[in-house]
């Protein structure tokens, strides 16, 4: 009897200890596998992201749709995320002038994508677009001419070279799913070579004729596309600009006659209604943020696929 009480207590307890090392194993594996924390600045990063962590984990992302990069204010919330982060990326100081502060205190990678080597960049005035010093405003978010054009993100070329960067920063951070991320990343290129070829098809119809711009912001997709705006109504949104200034702009558009003024969100679209009432001009947006659009694989591509149908549609 005491050989069987005895049996019965040592496999009750090796049966214990084996449960509690096979639970102490997942939870190390589950540590392991755990998704790793990915945090952008703005949207067109986290839709990059998305492409590369598809299946393994979820990008999030600083500014809310709507929302400048060029004077964003942070909320607690978001310095919580900017902490909580085990990845950030980010363009840099001449894009987001309200991050450089705040990244001082963080101890975990950080990426500025403007300072990644591969990436072809542009500068303000490199093309000499006819534009007249009435059409520009001196407050418009520093565009001076030689300074950076930060807008890189709509250039697959770049998308390419991020997607790269995070590939290799999720490989390392998460070895386990290292050849998903690589898999993804193959997936992403091949997409955005099918792609250049659709939008270079797309667009080839409206290359040479005038359209303008209210914010320069797509002279990357311009230069991947074959395209060349007219003129840029440059406004910054926190100034309303006077009468001899809009008188100088609608002198411009008459010149040209028929064309399209693409607006994009968030500046006034009550200006551009001032602006071309009465003339040959249509009215559309281009949106160098994609900022409806929902954040998956494509949504990279989808952002700007769109901006060429908004180009030939208006």
């Amino acid at each position: 009897m005491e050989t069987l009480l005895c049996y019965l207590f040592l496999t009750t307890r090796v049966s214990t200890v084996s449960r509690f090392l096979a639970l102490f194993v997942a939870f190390i594996a589950f540590s392991a596998h755990a998704d790793v924390r990915v945090l952008t600045s703005i949207k067109p990063l986290q839709q990059i992201a998305a492409a590369v962590q598809d299946g393994v984990g979820s990008p999030d992302v600083l500014l809310p749709p709507g929302a400048s990069p060029h004077n964003y204010a942070l909320r607690p919330s978001d310095l919580r995320k900017v902490a909580d982060a085990d990845l950030l990326y980010w363009i840099g100081p001449d894009m987001e002038g309200f991050l450089p502060r705040v990244l001082k205190s963080r101890v975990k990678p950080t990426v500025a994508v403007q300072s990644l080597s591969g990436l072809q960049l542009r500068h303000f005035g490199e093309d000499s677009h006819s534009h007249d010093e009435e059409d520009h405003d001196d407050h418009d978010h520093d565009h001076r001419p030689g300074s950076l054009d930060a807008h890189l993100w709509l250039s697959s070329v770049n998308a390419r070279v991020i997607a790269t960067k995070m590939a290799g920063d999720l490989a390392a951070a998460d070895p386990a799913n290292a050849p998903r991320y690589q898999a993804n990343l193959k997936l992403f290129v091949e997409r955005m070579d099918a792609l250049d070829g659709r939008i270079k098809q797309r667009v080839a119809g409206i290359a040479g004729k005038p359209y303008f711009v209210f914010h320069e912001a797509f002279d990357y997709f311009e230069a991947a596309y074959g395209l060349k705006h007219a003129g840029v109504f440059s406004v910054a949104s926190e100034v309303q600009p006077g009468a001899q200034h809009v008188a100088a702009m609608r002198k411009r558009l008459q010149a040209v006659g028929k064309t399209c003024v693409f607006s994009e969100p968030p500046l006034r679209p009550r200006l551009a209604e001032t602006l071309t009432a009465g003339l040959p001009v249509r009215l559309a947006e281009l949106d160098a943020l994609g900022g409806s659009d929902a954040v998956d694989a494509r949504g990279y591509e989808r952002l700007l696929e769109k901006l060429g149908s908004d180009l030939t549609g208006c």
